[in-house]
């Protein structure tokens, strides 16, 4: 199929709102940009870079063909440039992609991603893993893989930050990163450009062999998803999204195939094929014209102070 081709796309023409409250959220805490400096004095960014060009296979067009087309036309769809490179890792018993390097980004499939794909699903997940480059925001996301240790760091030379200040961070992290994979799933159905291709890749990464996708239980899937009710996160408690987010590395694939779907139907999706972008809300526009409603929002997505007041009482 003949696929359009989105030539200086933006991401906020595809921005999920839920991605903008919690990025906004995480970039407002205030320990955010003493510990991105620390993550770079570390040179955390290089390491990872080693890992990967020390195990993995780099994709060629000689070696794998169809990955190497699939990984092509899916950045030059989605207008990146220039074109990062492709790793292919080894088995993990589940499908598994990843997109990390500030200075010089590389993403990478395992193997079952691989032999467990099509080619258009293929260009679902690696639409959804270069949506993180174009966004800009991998240094956040390298953050929460290496949380862990830096927070051992922490405890044990303080750095000037508070134990809680951290926590809060942390929370804030990886509750963008659940958030974030609504924009980046926005992106992965740009590059397929078929949802049902969309919704049998979710399927598959959400670990259902590809023996068992029929009509049934494609349909059923879709019934599921529908009825999931994301809408209500909004009204709840700090310490319940907390809670809720913490295993950020799962895949979450119900919850993605319903905002997808939402999306879909809201008819912006079909926009963008036919070239109708939405109007770009800027931050400076939504501090403008802020109203006591969204100041209460900003506030139930400030897991920093919500930590804090959990923690005194």
């Amino acid at each position: 199929m003949t696929r359009k081709l989105f030539t200086g796309l933006k991401t906020q023409v595809y921005e999920h709102p839920f991605d903008r409250k919690a990025l906004i959220s995480l970039e407002r805490t205030p320990v955010l940009p003493t510990l991105l400096k620390k993550v770079n004095e570390y040179g955390i960014d290089k390491l990872l870079q080693m890992q990967i060009i020390g195990s993995e296979f780099k994709v060629t067009p000689r070696n794998f063909p169809d990955l190497h087309d699939a990984f092509i036309e899916t950045c030059n769809i989605l207008d990146v440039a220039p074109i990062p490179e492709l790793y292919l890792f080894r088995g993990t018993g589940y499908i598994k992609t990843y997109a990390i390097g500030v200075e010089k980004p590389v993403v990478g499939v395992n193997i079952e991603g691989m032999e467990w794909l099509s080619c258009d699903e293929l260009m679902f997940l690696f639409g959804h893993e270069v949506a993180r480059i174009k966004g800009k925001y991998l240094a956040y996301q390298q953050m929460a893989y290496v949380m862990p240790v830096v927070k051992n760091i922490i405890g044990t030379t303080t750095l000037g930050i508070g134990g809680l200040a951290v926590n809060g961070l942390e929370i804030a992290l990886y509750n963008w990163m659940i958030m974030s994979k609504f924009t980046a799933d926005r992106a992965g159905l740009l590059a397929c450009q078929q949802i049902d291709i969309a919704i049998t890749a979710l399927m598959k990464l959400g670990g259902l062999p590809d023996e068992y996708l029929n009509e049934d239980t494609i349909n059923d899937f879709v019934m599921q998803a529908r009825s999931f009710e994301l809408g209500n996160l909004d009204s709840l408690g700090k310490l319940t999204k907390t809670f809720s987010f913490m295993e950020y590395n799962l895949p979450w694939t119900v919850m993605r195939a319903s905002e997808l779907l939402k999306w879909v139907d809201s008819g912006d999706y079909e926009n963008l094929l036919k070239g109708k972008e939405p109007e770009i809300h800027t931050v400076e526009t939504e501090d403008t014209e802020k109203s006591e409603k969204d100041e209460k929002d900003d506030e139930d997505w400030n897991f920093l102070t919500g930590w804090d007041k959990t923690n005194q009482s």
